[in-house]
């Protein structure tokens, strides 16, 4: 199965995270892997499976990388019916206000324009003292099945 698997950061932990799971899976799937800010509204096809990892800047924001896809979203405000994704966040409970709020962000924008979330939205929170890659793994890996259960074996 083909993931595409797409980060935004701003320190770079999103990035870490993606590659310890093509680390760690990649024999399981065929993964690409690339900063969001290289993602146009054109390459949201339905020949794979999305993965998005963003962490949460500011007041709640998604980071730099990613305004550039988000404004592209917006402005040619497409027909995403046929792209099925996933998201995790990262974030710090210690901003509880804006706790996770750049991956809602970007759920919300994608749902908006008729994507389809599979899953539940994966969460870390960097004031856990877990690493986020030991949530990020088994998070992927049960959203994986749950897709491959529904579009992969029912051929929907």
């Amino acid at each position: 199965m083909k993931i595409k698997l797409y980060y935004a950061t701003i320190l770079g932990t999103s990035q870490m995270v993606c590659e310890d799971i093509v680390e760690a899976m990649g024999e399981d799937y065929d993964f690409s892997l690339s900063d969001i800010m290289h993602l146009s509204v054109d390459d949201l096809n339905q020949d794979a499976f999305f993965v998005f990892v963003s962490s949460t800047t500011g007041h709640g924001e998604m980071p730099d990388s990613a305004l550039d896809f988000v404004e592209e979203v917006r402005e040619r405000q497409p027909n995403l019916s046929g792209l099925r994704f996933a998201i995790f966040g990262l974030g710090d409970q210690g901003y509880a206000d804006t706790f996770n709020m750049g991956s809602q962000r970007l759920l919300e924008l994608l749902k908006e324009h008729g994507a389809i979330q599979i899953g539940e939205r994966g969460i870390f929170d960097a004031s856990s003292g877990e690493m986020p890659e030991d949530i990020a793994i088994p998070w992927l890996g049960e959203t994986l099945k749950a897709y491959e259960n529904e579009y992969v074996v029912g051929n929907v």
